[in-house]
C-alpha cells in the first residue's frame, strides 16, 4: 500500500535514490575523514585551525560594531532553535495536508541530527579556541559546530520540500540564495566570533549536508517501492 505522501508527488518529481545516495557518500567520506584528523589531533590541520582563529580574532577585537551584529545573526537568526522551528512548522503543515509518513520522515531526520551532533561532541571532546580578550563564548564541545550543522540540516531539507512541492522558479532561486546565505553565514560568525575552528564548522557542513542526502535517498527508496506495489493503469 502506498502513503498519502508518494501519492501527492507527481512524477516528474519523483527522487532519484540512488543520486541522493551517492551525494551522501561524497560527503559522508571526507567528514569521516575531516573527524579522524580531528579526533588524532593532525599537527598539519591543528596548526591552520589555529592560523585561521588567530587571524580572524585579531580582527575581531578591534569591530565592536561587527561583532555585535554577527552575535545577532548567531544568536537569533541562525540560531539551532530558529531553524528547528522553521523545521517544525512545515513538519506541521505537512501533517495538515496529509503527508504524515513525509512529515515523520523530516521530524526524524532532524531529531537524528541533533542526537548525533551531541553524540559526535561527546565522543571527540574537542576544546574550544580560548582567548584572554574573548568577544562571545559557547559551550560544549567544539567538533563538530552545532550551529553549521543544524543550518545545512534544517535548509537542505525545506529545499528538498520546495522542491517536492514545485514552487515556481522564482521562489526557488530565492530559497536557494537564503538556504546558501544561512549556511555559509552561519558558519563565518561562529569563525568570527571566536568560538569553533575552522575543521569544526567544515565537520558540521560535511556531515549534515550527508545526513540530508541519506534521509533523501531513504524516503526516496521507500516511495520507489510504494509505486512498485501500485497495479497499472490499463
Amino acid at each position: 500500500m502506498i502513503s498519502p505522501s508518494a501519492r501527492l508527488l507527481p512524477p516528474d518529481r519523483a527522487p532519484n535514490w540512488s543520486s541522493a545516495l551517492g551525494a551522501g557518500i561524497a560527503c559522508a567520506v571526507p567528514a569521516l575523514a575531516l573527524l579522524v584528523l580531528v579526533a588524532v589531533r593532525w599537527s598539519p590541520l591543528m596548526a591552520l585551525d589555529r592560523t585561521v582563529a588567530g587571524t580572524l580574532h585579531r580582527r575581531a577585537v578591534t569591530e565592536p560594531g561587527l561583532v555585535h551584529v554577527n552575535r545577532i545573526l548567531t544568536d537569533w537568526v541562525w540560531d539551532p532553535w530558529t531553524m528547528r522551528l522553521l523545521v517544525a512548522v512545515a513538519v506541521v503543515l505537512l501533517w495538515w495536508r496529509g503527508e504524515r509518513v513525509l512529515a515523520g520522515w523530516v521530524a526524524a531526520t532532524s531529531l537524528i541530527a541533533a542526537v548525533l551532533q551531541q553524540g559526535l561532541k561527546a565522543a571527540i571532546g574537542r576544546a574550544r579556541p580560548r582567548w584572554p580578550d574573548p568577544v562571545d563564548s559557547a559551550q560544549y564541545s567544539a567538533f563538530p559546530s552545532g550551529h553549521a550543522m543544524t543550518a545545512m540540516v534544517s535548509c537542505g531539507l525545506l529545499l528538498w520540500l520546495l522542491h517536492r512541492h514545485g514552487v515556481g522558479r522564482r521562489v526557488w532561486a530565492g530559497a536557494l540564495a537564503v538556504a546558501w546565505v544561512s549556511v555559509i553565514g552561519v558558519g563565518v560568525t561562529r569563525l568570527y566570533l571566536g568560538v569553533h575552528w575552522m575543521s569544526d564548522v567544515l565537520g558540521g557542513w560535511l556531515t549534515g549536508a550527508a545526513l540530508v542526502a541519506f534521509s533523501i535517498a531513504g524516503f526516496a527508496r521507500y516511495e520507489g517501492r510504494g509505486r512498485a506495489g501500485l497495479p497499472r493503469s490499463p
